[in-house]
């Protein structure tokens, strides 16, 4: 089974839309390990929607956590201790695994754990969702000298937001990524035009190895 982890360089990028459109294009089940936030539609129950997923097809979270905040203080909050060696991806099945971090790749977990360093534990193919908005360039070179740092190679770089090819091609070139290529912002975003814009915008062969 192909297993791949979908990561991002801030909060709020648009990575858990992006995680739909490619668990319906891989025809993958969807793993968020750790929400933060249960007041609202969960990033699980988002995808489930938007990639139109049978019941089953969204795996349980290993954490929820109710406080809308960074993983290690809402579960502080909470009263729960992130065992970060217990966020091991499930054994393999029938179908592709698509695995939403939380928030940036520098996202405690606990006082002393960030996500990225369970990346590294996992090896797995890394995506790398961007902006395509001002401050973009900094922010995805950041995030790709930390996965490099720990012996990741990002497959490529899935950019998000309105057409900026200057600012796509300069992040490629400087970062010697691969382009994966862009999701536009959709109005309505709905299953139907989330599968048309993904199909037109990624191929699927980019991401199974």
């Amino acid at each position: 089974m192909t297993k791949l982890v979908v990561t991002g360089t801030d909060t709020g990028i648009g990575k858990t839309v992006f995680s739909a459109g490619l668990t319906a294009l891989l025809g993958a089940d969807y793993w968020k390990p750790v929400q933060s936030g249960l007041d609202e539609e969960t990033d699980s129950e988002l995808v489930a929607r938007l990639a139109a997923l049978a019941p089953g097809r969204v795996l349980p979270e290993r954490y929820r956590l109710r406080t809308p905040a960074s993983p290690h203080q809402s579960a502080a909050i909470d009263g729960v201790r992130i065992d970060v060696e217990a966020l091991t991806p499930p054994l393999g099945g029938e179908r592709p695994l698509v695995i939403e971090g939380a928030g940036g790749l520098m996202v405690p977990l606990t006082d002393r754990d960030l996500f990225i360093d369970v990346f590294a534990r996992w090896r797995l193919p890394v995506v790398l969702c961007a902006r395509t908005a001002l401050g973009t360039i900094n922010h995805t070179l950041l995030s790709i000298e930390a996965l490099r740092a720990r012996q990741l190679e990002p497959i490529g770089v899935a950019f998000i937001g309105d057409s900026h090819p200057e600012t796509e091609q300069a992040i490629c070139d400087l970062g010697q990524v691969r382009r994966l290529g862009r999701l536009p912002w959709l109005s309505p975003l709905d299953p139907s035009t989330l599968r048309t814009a993904f199909a037109a915008a990624f191929n699927k062969d980019d991401f199974v190895s």
